[in-house]
């Protein structure tokens, strides 16, 4: 059960940012999905470390002022280590949409830890870099 478990946060997680068809992004679920204190990190195009308010903010923004719009990224091959309570997926990833009135088409890799809390798998830590 673990796994799917672990499959269900993951695509929850990527479907967060998804605005296609005139849907509001769910973005905030990433604090449900997220431990308060987890660490997001992005190292390109410029290395930031986020935490999950700062994350949420121009994520929220960007996908509902009508600047990134039919958007959505999803996992195209994971895998997935299960260790306890202890578990690490890398997923390769694509996204598309239109930014700014032009197609958006992208590539990348995310890195996600999780931890088994008492109310099921959380993200405890997550990285990624955008191939193109």
């Amino acid at each position: 059960m673990s796994k799917g478990e672990i499959d269900r946060v993951t695509a929850e997680f990527f479907g967060a940012f998804d605005n296609r068809g005139g849907r509001v992004a769910e973005v905030d679920r990433i604090r449900r999905l997220v431990l308060p204190a987890g660490v997001i990190v992005c190292t390109r195009p410029e290395f930031t470390v986020y935490g999950v308010e700062d994350f949420i903010e121009p994520r929220q923004r960007l996908l509902s002022d009508g600047r990134l719009t039919e958007f959505s990224e999803w996992e195209v091959s994971e895998r997935t280590d299960i260790d306890g309570d202890l578990a690490t997926r890398c997923s390769d990833y694509q996204k598309s949409g239109t930014l700014d009135g032009r197609p958006y088409e992208g590539t990348g890799t995310k890195t996600i830890q999780f931890v088994r809390s008492p109310d099921g798998w959380r993200i405890s830590a997550l990285a990624w870099y955008d191939h193109t």
